[in-house]
């Protein structure tokens, strides 16, 4: 019995979630695992009735999950920052969630910006370290507000972080049995003591994984290529920052936000997968935002909880809807309505 907690969140966020569990119970019935689900409803309208982002419980409670299935997190009416901070980055921080694991995949049927590339050159996966470097707050002001001010980020980055990362990436790599490379996409000419760390620890740790050729890049020349020659890639691991970055551009090529989908790792304890399109209030209620983001990441969550033969099947059903319906994968041009979205790849699963 898998437990999920579920947290719909803000503005189109519970929309697509309904399709996602749609499909999902849609999976159970045919391939026979068994689920249970507790809604949260943490995210803006919770915070402006209550002024908190997440109560002091809420942690401990969602340790207990097995996952998380997450909507959107953002509201027109809350400061930027506010709820991103107090509830992604806590939940990541806190539930240890030290991977970001991102697949770019262009489906047959979707359209990319990429001049002559097709879903034979667009199928790689970025991992993502998503509990160190910039995104951990160190620094601070100095004569804040003054022409002399200072303000000093810095990027921390632990051996241990570093390794575990590292070593899901080579892992995932050899269980995709690819191209079964793994690429360290990095800045060793400019920041020097961060990916000094970096860049011994891909290679000791590669040392330990022979049938899996290591490759460099730095993050600027790891971008140009993204766009060049994008079947180039195969596992791409990265930090904080530079993962942050590259993946947006991965969304984009692989069709856009509409079908990108990404998970927060703890592989020994409660990972949340997500949709990586944000709440998008103007479609609120519409009934008219993709849903397909959302069901690939229930498929990615069914996939770590080891129903891969589910996962698999949804994201075949998804490819089969891209190329015999979706139009558009933009809100509104799809040619469907979200639910009617949801309910095709119920029908080819």
């Amino acid at each position: 019995m898998h437990k999920i907690a579920v947290i719909p969140g803000d503005g189109t966020g519970p929309e697509v979630v309904r399709e996602g569990l749609k499909v999902i119970e849609a999976a159970a019935s045919k391939y026979g695992f068994r689920y249970e689900t507790a809604h949260f409803d943490f995210g803006g309208d919770r915070y402006l009735r209550t002024g908190e982002t997440l109560p002091d419980s809420a942690v401990e409670e969602l340790r207990q999950f097995d996952a998380i299935y997450l909507g959107a997190i953002g509201h027109p009416d809350v400061k930027p920052g506010i709820l991103e901070k107090g509830i992604l980055l806590r939940l990541r921080f806190e539930l240890d969630q030290y991977v970001n694991l991102r697949p770019v995949k262009l489906y047959p049927g979707v359209e990319t910006p990429l001049k002559d590339k097709g879903p034979e050159h667009i199928d790689f996966v970025v991992v993502r370290e998503n509990t160190e470097g910039l995104y951990t707050g160190s620094g601070g002001f100095f004569k804040k507000g003054t022409p002399d001010e200072i303000a000093v980020q810095e990027s921390i980055n632990t051996r241990k972080g570093v390794e575990r990362c590292v070593r899901f990436a080579f892992e995932y790599a050899r269980r995709r049995n690819k191209q079964k490379k793994v690429t360290l996409c990095g800045k060793t000419n400019v920041l020097t003591y961060a990916f000094d760390l970096w860049e011994r620890v891909f290679h000791e740790v590669g040392e330990e994984y022979p049938d899996i050729e290591r490759d460099y890049a730095h993050v600027d020349a790891t971008v140009m290529w993204m766009v060049k020659n994008p079947e180039w890639f195969d596992v791409i691991v990265t930090d904080n920052m530079f993962g942050d970055i590259i993946t947006d551009l991965g969304a984009i090529i692989q069709g856009g936000m509409g079908i990108a989908a990404g998970g927060n790792i703890n592989p020994e304890g409660t990972s949340m997968f997500e949709p990586i399109g944000g709440s998008a209030p103007k479609y609120t209620g519409k009934n008219m935002i993709n849903p397909l983001a959302a069901i690939c990441a229930g498929a990615m969550m069914l996939d770590t909880l080891g129903e891969r033969e589910a996962a698999e099947a949804i994201e075949k059903a998804v490819m089969t809807v891209c190329e015999k319906h979706i139009k558009s994968l933009a809100a509104g041009k799809m040619g469907y309505t979200t639910s009617e979205v949801g309910d095709l790849v119920c029908q080819y699963l």
